[in-house]
């Protein structure tokens, strides 16, 4: 299966799902990714398991989203390990 164009979403990333993303989402939503989920889908699109989270930063529910790649706006992302080759 060929790269999905557009952004690869990991653990821990924190993003803002909106209309851009999917119709579903006129009223935004916060959410942290557990996994991107391998599950065929139109190009340019993606299905993500993910914690919506509340006012505070608290996880409110476990969801399955589907949106569009490039409509995520990506909030921050969890300080990736760093090795050293050789």
């Amino acid at each position: 299966m060929p790269a999905a164009p557009g952004p690869t979403f990991r653990a821990g990333d924190l993003l803002r799902l909106s209309a851009t993303a999917s119709v579903q989402f006129l009223r935004p939503i916060t959410v942290r990714v557990i996994r991107e989920l391998q599950w065929d889908t139109y190009d340019g699109w993606v299905w993500l398991d993910a914690y919506e989270l509340g006012a505070r930063g608290d996880a409110v529910a476990r969801r399955e989203l589907y949106v569009r790649r490039e409509g995520v706006q990506l909030l921050n992302a969890p300080a990736r390990k760093l090795t050293r080759a050789g």
